[in-house]
């Protein structure tokens, strides 16, 4: 039912201007700011003050905007079924864009090192409608109706998608020379790559740095950004080979912290649309722990 429901809200919103779809999105993310936990508000406030030097007023500011504009995002999640090959360059354009096709000339796959900023889940769907052949690598939602809708939205515009779990699916992907798309700045807990980001160390996925030494495939560190006409802008920086020596652990290490240099000077320059409710640096470092 839930599923059904949902679908209906979104065929309804489509059949709605975009400026419409966007003030009930904006008016969403201002309903459901109060009832953000305090303790997790707290949390984003604290890493915003450590991270970009504000203070706390100016990081709540911050943090409020980076949380309220969940609505409008959600109302372009639903929307993506009216993006097509035709009007596609009309709401979504491609900056350096030379750098990807750099990376796909390369031969070997090309992996898309992406971010919880902007609306990221509108960079699959609008590759796949360039033309490219894109791969989200995607969490599967505990809720399994709302896990299937998403997906059909996600794959309505003709991209795949494989879940976490599927790394021998990863690696056949890059060797039939597609794209994968994986996001790289959550808590990735013991398992992760501890590597700086804002000054501090976090677990940070190795999955970029990792499939990229294995196959050859070049990386490039992608972002999305909402321009103020309410289009977006997808961003693209020059590839990157991960490092190759017989230290796979260190190789890891510093292709990671190449990428996670490159994320901080996105956020830096967009901080509002970055994720600061998610605990980025929840995990210690083991030494850490016993100390």
């Amino acid at each position: 039912m839930q599923y059904y429901f949902v679908k209906l809200i979104g065929w309804l919103l489509c059949l709605l201007p975009a400026g419409v779809r966007n003030k009930i999105g904006d008016m969403l993310g201002d309903a459901l700011w109060p009832l953000v936990p305090r303790r997790r508000r707290d949390m984003a406030v604290a890493n915003v003050v450590a991270s970009l030097g504000l203070d706390t007023a100016g990081a709540l500011a911050v943090v409020k905007r980076s949380s309220v504009r969940f609505g409008r995002m959600f109302m372009e999640l639903l929307a993506v079924p009216k993006l097509t090959r035709d009007n596609i360059a009309v709401f979504i354009t491609l900056r350096g864009r030379e750098y990807f096709d750099q990376a796909f000339a390369h031969g070997k796959g090309v992996i898309i090192a992406a971010a919880h900023s902007g609306n990221w889940e509108l960079i699959g769907p609008a590759l796949a409608l360039y033309g490219y052949p894109i791969v989200g690598v995607a969490q599967r939602q505990t809720n399994a109706a709302m896990d299937k809708l998403i997906n059909e939205i996600r794959t309505s515009t003709g991209m795949h998608i494989t879940y976490k779990s599927g790394v021998r699916e990863m690696i056949a992907f890059l060797s039939a020379g597609k794209a994968i798309g994986l996001i790289m700045d959550q808590d990735a807990g013991e398992q992760g790559v501890f590597a700086a980001f804002f000054g501090r160390i976090a677990s940070t996925p190795q999955g970029p740095a990792a499939l990229s030494r294995l196959k050859g495939s070049l990386i490039v560190p992608t972002f999305i950004t909402a321009n103020g006409d309410g289009t977006h802008t997808i961003i693209f920086h020059p590839p990157l080979a991960a490092e190759k020596t017989d230290n796979r652990d260190r190789d890891t290490l510093v292709t990671t912290q190449k990428l996670n240099t490159i994320l901080e000077e996105h956020i830096r320059a967009h901080p509002n649309e970055w994720f600061w409710l998610h605990n980025r640096w929840k995990t210690k470092q083991p030494a850490e722990k016993t100390s």
